[in-house]
């Protein structure tokens, strides 16, 4: 019994780290193998490359920085349910992902994407490191043993830009308006971060249609 999971996401999406914990529970929940593979999908695309001040974006994008903090204190709430410690405090400025979802499609093909992603979201969210400096991304995924030299040889090329390009398509003939998405199987898509035992059902569904 074997799965695959392609999960549309973005690394600055709080909403995506929560899911990656609910998915990893539900895998671990399934009797069988399940293959996670990460594409890009960028909330900012327009966001300059050395990203903005976080208060700068958020005020202007829910209206206060009051509001903003609202936000904030519930996702950390629910945050605290799947076991993450987010940190918004501690994040001051909203990134560009283009060059970090470049290294998630690196680590892809060297066989490290679920490390390197894991690790670009606990930099963001509970360590507050600013993940649109290229030296701050190739210093953590070198911590979780992405070869330091094959990623700076990486971002200094246009390596890398086409896959993404490529994925973009990949979201539009999904209809992707939100992330995170799974797709399960190719056969079967949940939109947002669903509940273990949503997920589990999608899981068993995509297995009774082999």
């Amino acid at each position: 019994m074997k799965l695959t999971v392609d999960v549309i996401s973005d690394v600055i999406c709080p909403w995506c780290f929560i899911g990656k914990r609910r998915l990893e529970k539900a895998i671990a929940a399934l009797d069988g193998q399940v293959q996670v593979r990460w594409h890009p999908f960028q909330l900012n695309p327009t966001m300059p490359i050395e990203g903005i001040s976080r208060r700068e974006y958020r005020t202007k994008k829910f209206g206060s920085w009051e509001r903003s903090l609202e936000l904030d204190a519930n996702i950390v709430a629910v945050c605290k349910e799947e076991g993450i410690p987010f940190s918004f405090d501690r994040m001051a400025r909203t990134p560009n992902t283009l060059d970090a979802h470049r290294l998630i499609w690196l680590a892809g093909r060297e066989g490290a994407q679920d490390a390197v992603v894991e690790a670009l979201f606990v930099a963001y969210f509970t360590e507050g490191r600013d993940i649109s400096n290229r030296q701050t991304l190739i210093d953590v995924v070198a911590e979780v043993g992405l070869d330091r030299q094959r990623a700076v040889a990486m971002l200094n090329s246009e390596e890398g830009i086409d896959a993404i390009k490529e994925a973009g398509e990949q979201a539009r003939e999904f209809r992707v308006d939100s992330v995170p998405f799974f797709v399960v199987n190719r056969k079967l898509t949940l939109s947002g971060a669903q509940p273990i035992d949503v997920i589990l059902a999608a899981f068993n569904q995509a297995l009774a249609l082999k």
